[in-house]
């Protein structure tokens, strides 16, 4: 059993002090903001692929199911944000469950087909059902974000919100990075045979494991609603699913820093090519094929044999 990387949380901490300090436009301040919800989807998606090996193309349904049930909730009953935030968590855990339970008998492309069904269906629903979603139009009717009874509002405020949020997740991530679970998981996705001559129940732990990551991917997006104010299914939508497996692929599936690296240079590198906006989808592609064909350990799989070391390690 590994001990926990305290110097990569360390890391991650300075570097989120000081963005909050030096990154005074708060355009740039978005961007870093944005990232860290991607980062987080991003890491939740590599617990279930690079871990796992589970490949589910619908953890944008899930994402959206957390945006939209919260602000709904809170919109429709008048509860604060933060207890409208977690009963979106419970709400997607819970669609997670029902999903998982028949789809994740399946291996390969069809759990990747099964997967990407659920998330058209979620898509569809959130556009047709205009009545409580607002429809392709989306929904403007956010109220102000409130934490303990303190306003947050603005770029600044909210950086300091999302960016505590991701460093609690991050340490949450490690910490099941070096758990015994973490190899559980990686022994299930290397050998299902072996697994379960050793007695582990495979069905079980891969619905647990995607039970509770669809309800911290719910969760960020119940955050991530009230940090836009405006939420439309187009930001829940295919395409984000892919960014989401693309991210953990740069990155390096089966590590910690994987989702993070990747969400950071994929979040980051579009607003510095503004100019192929229209050919973002392309990009993502090409950043795919070259890591799997020439970087099969991803970004960190290079830092790693640069230094010697595993970058969350």
């Amino acid at each position: 059993m590994r001990k926990i990387n305290y110097p990569f949380l360390i890391f991650v901490l300075i570097i989120l002090i000081l963005a909050k300090f030096l990154i005074k436009n708060e355009y740039y301040l978005s961007i870093v903001i944005f990232g860290m919800f991607n980062a987080i989807n991003a890491s939740c998606f590599n617990i279930l692929l690079g871990y796992t090996g589970i490949i589910s193309l619908g953890q944008a349904a899930f994402y959206g199911i957390g945006a939209y049930f919260a602000v709904t909730v809170a919109a429709s009953f008048g509860i604060n944000p933060m207890p409208a935030i977690i009963l979106a968590s419970l709400f997607s855990a819970l669609a997670a469950f029902i999903v998982g339970y028949p789809t994740l008998k399946l291996h390969g492309h069809y759990l990747a087909m099964a997967t990407l069904g659920f998330g058209m269906i979620i898509y569809v629903l959130m556009n047709e059902m205009a009545f409580i979603t607002g429809g392709p139009s989306g929904f403007l009717d956010i109220s102000q974000f409130k934490f303990l009874g303190i306003s947050i509002y603005g770029e600044h405020s909210f950086y300091i919100f999302v960016a505590i949020m991701f460093f609690i997740f991050t340490v949450l991530f490690e910490m099941f990075d070096k758990s015994y679970l973490s190899y559980k998981l990686k022994f299930i996705k290397e050998s299902e045979f072996a697994s379960k001559s050793f007695g582990i129940n495979i069905f079980k732990t891969k619905l647990i494991v995607f039970t509770i990551t669809a309800g911290i991917t719910a969760f960020n997006g119940g955050v991530y609603a009230y940090y836009s104010g405006f939420i439309s299914p187009v930001s829940f939508n295919f395409n984000y699913s892919i960014e989401l497996l693309t991210m953990a692929i740069v990155g390096g599936l089966g590590t910690v820093s994987g989702g993070i690296i990747g969400a950071a240079v994929l979040t980051a590198l579009p607003e510095f090519m503004a100019s192929i906006e229209d050919y973002e989808m392309i990009l993502y592609g090409c950043f795919l094929a070259v890591t799997i064909i020439f970087l099969p350990g991803g970004l960190t799989g290079l830092i790693k044999r640069i230094t010697g070391k595993n970058a969350s390690d």
